[in-house]
């Protein structure tokens, strides 16, 4: 088993330590900035520009009616723009341009989280509904006018009952053969459509989700186009109910409510029937035999949901943290170190401690959202789309959102803390963000169920590989992970690299070292799926009861072992993006982030490292002293690491990250000094015997 008990101390000398100030590297930032922006980098530039007009911008203090009116007419602002066009085909004046649609769309986060939400429920839900699960025929009938928002849309597919549960949601449509049309049903209370955007007010039709009854059998979830209101009078139309939702903890730009259908009837062709037509003789057909896998491919062309969060929710951290860390290069408090001059914020270890790792994870977030969105534009341009990679998109996205959603509320938290009570002011948008920002955690797929669907992959994949081996074997090919593999969305296709197992280990693994600290972070996942794969032995032989029983009992464990994947994933990008850094001062820089990075990760898991074995109590105990040396020789390139990210004063949006700290303490340090220099400054009383004996 793998063990650094016995590992000495790294000696003086080594690469930890505080460089000489001549021998210190800079960081390229205009280089930085473009290998951030990624392989869409033209998109987000335009992206960004449109995100800088004031006319986008969230007016913190409007009613939440005032506040929906404000994002429709930024609606019509994108459009009018020119901004909404990427995803869609060519013969409709689109681009087919999909990771540049997704790149685009989450920039809009900097200028109102309700804008970049409402745009994504209208062109990323109920026009990709139509374009993904409809075909040609509808592309050309609905598409224009979803796209010029002509109709506005719902995507109704949640019920109150049965959130993250699609599989089970109640709401039917049943074919009329008599008819040749479906009726639409909501049974009981339960199964209202809930939490939709343009439901309560600007929706004229929804992408409906019910299951399909032909000929009394169920054929599961499919899509229906369904008009909901008239679009001159905008009353709901006969058969529909709609409730508004009112005012929420945050994204109040957006007319979020519910829909009920008391047979509601559309015509046969209102069927999204790319995965499943009905004739007209009432006998159903699919290009894919496997209900449940037909309900997965489904689901699975939605994913960009998913995507665009994860992306979203990094460029938000990106904006807390510039505002948080340039605010600190400012604010001086107390004089630990000078009578006359007050320390900087940033200078302090604590507060080091506090924003630096959070920026290190952002950086590897950041770099691990690109190859999640290189993945989704592969997948939907049919370049890299087989099942395989369909599967390897949805368990990469059901990974890093969740990490990356969790992430923005902690750092837009931790920035609001180290303002003090100026990060508490509404006028540096930390606390309105991180209000507009919490639903993202719950939406698109709840965190914990999205890493239960990671933990079932991994499961699966440890059962194709690993079947036959024990814990200690399984740990075995950690010792052999090859550079590169943990990118792999699961467990699956490594077998070949046990062979590299036996190779000779360094006698001394030092912690900074990229091979020891993916080899902690890799084989924390494989220990913790085989555990859990082992507990779950022959379960699946047991009475259905008993076996989901048997699988509750381990449920926690398996989540945190796709947390700890998603770590891994990310860690693995960021070490990935490391080799496309040219300038080596940035090079230099970027693997001490990294460093910092996948040793905070370890400390964060230090008690699971010390009860495994993994790590020696003396070995712990020098994690938290590399993270500090690491602090120190961050300390000079903070402001440079943020400046990278590209963002102006336009989208920041801050007080305290305009340099007006910066003035005040220029003005309250000139005005010391004159007043030292004039000889009138008042004497400290604990200094005024000190001055009598003078």
């Amino acid at each position: 088993m793998t063990s650094l008990a016995d590992s000495p101390n790294l000696p003086a000398g080594t690469e930890t330590d505080v460089p000489d100030a001549e021998q210190a590297p800079q960081v390229d930032v205009a280089a930085l900035g473009e290998l951030l922006l990624g392989t869409w980098a033209e998109v987000r530039k335009e992206a960004r520009q449109l995100a800088a007009k004031p006319e986008l911008h969230k007016l913190e203090g409007l009613t939440h009616t005032e506040h929906r009116e404000r994002v429709f007419g930024q609606l019509k602002i994108l459009v009018d723009e020119g901004a909404i066009q990427r995803a869609f085909p060519k013969s409709l004046g689109g681009q087919e341009n999909h990771g540049g649609n997704i790149a685009g769309f989450e920039e809009l986060v900097t200028a109102d989280p309700s804008l970049q939400i409402k745009s994504g429920v209208q062109w990323g839900l109920f026009g990709a509904a139509v374009l993904h699960l409809g075909t040609e025929e509808h592309h050309r009938k609905w598409l224009p006018d979803i796209m010029d928002l002509t109709v506005p849309g719902a995507f109704a597919m949640t019920e109150i009952g049965h959130g993250s549960d699609v599989a089970s949601i109640a709401t039917t449509a049943t074919y009329d053969e008599a008819t040749d049309e479906f009726v639409i049903n909501t049974p009981f209370r339960a199964a209202w459509k809930e939490y939709l955007g343009n439901a309560a007010k600007d929706g004229i039709a929804a992408t409906v989700f019910a299951q399909l009854i032909v000929k009394g059998v169920n054929h599961g979830v499919h899509a229906l186009y369904v008009p909901i209101r008239d679009p001159q009078t905008k009353e709901p139309l006969p058969g529909i109910r709609t409730e508004d939702d009112g005012v929420k903890g945050g994204l109040n730009g957006i007319d979020n409510g519910r829909l009920c259908f008391d047979n509601v009837r559309v015509p046969r062709f209102n069927l999204l029937n790319r995965y499943g037509s009905v004739d007209e003789h009432g006998n159903y057909s699919s290009p894919i035999a496997s209900p449940g896998r037909r309900f997965f491919t489904m689901l699975g062309t939605l994913v960009q949901g998913r995507v665009s969060l994860d992306g979203a929710a990094v460029a938000a951290s990106k904006v807390g943290l510039t505002a948080a860390i340039r605010y600190a290069a400012e604010r001086r408090q107390f004089n630990a170190s000078s009578d006359t001059t007050e320390e900087v914020l940033l200078d302090y270890q604590r507060h080091q401690r506090r924003l630096f790792p959070l920026l290190a994870a952002t950086y590897a977030m950041s770099f691990a959202h690109e190859e999640l969105l290189a993945k989704f534009d592969g997948v939907f341009s049919g370049a890299q789309a087989t099942d395989e990679d369909r599967q390897d998109l949805e368990t990469l996205a059901a990974a890093l959102k969740p990490l990356s959603t969790w992430h923005a509320l902690d750092t837009l938290q931790e920035c609001r803390e180290a303002c003090g009570g100026a990060g508490f002011m509404i006028e540096n948008r930390f606390a309105s963000l991180r209000a507009d920002l919490d639903v993202y955690v719950t939406f698109e797929g709840d965190n914990n169920v999205l890493l239960q669907l990671v933990a079932k992959r991994l499961l699966n994949d440890y059962a194709k590989e690993f079947r036959s081996m024990s814990v200690g074997a399984l740990a075995k090919f950690a010792l052999g992970q090859a550079r590169g593999v943990a990118l792999k969305t699961g467990l699956g296709a490594v077998a070949q690299f046990i062979a590299d197992s036996g190779r000779a280990q360094r006698s001394a693994l030092a912690l900074r070292d990229p091979d020891t600290q993916r080899l902690l972070l890799a084989e924390r996942v494989q220990t913790m799926v085989a555990t859990a794969a082992q507990s779950l032995q022959g379960a699946t032989k047991l009475p259905q009861g008993e076996a989901a029983a048997r699988f509750n009992t381990v449920q926690n464990d398996l989540i945190e072992a796709a947390r700890a994947h998603g770590e891994l994933l990310q860690w693995e990008a960021f070490t990935e993006a490391l080799e496309k850094v040219e300038d080596a001062g940035t090079r230099q820089v970027l693997t001490w982030l990294r460093d910092l990075f996948g040793l905070t990760l370890i400390e964060k898991h230090l008690e699971w490292y010390l009860m495994n074995g993994r790590l020696s109590m003396q070995r712990g105990r020098t994690v938290g002293e590399y993270i500090n040396r690491l602090l120190v020789k961050l300390r000079p390139h903070v402001l440079d690491l943020v400046d990278a990210f590209g963002y102006t004063q336009e989208h920041i949006r801050a007080t305290v990250a305009s340099g007006v700290e910066a003035r005040r303490q220029e003005e309250a340090a000139a005005y010391y000094e004159a007043l030292r220099a004039s000889g009138k400054a008042p004497v400290k009383e604990k200094n005024k015997g000190k001055a009598a004996n003078r």
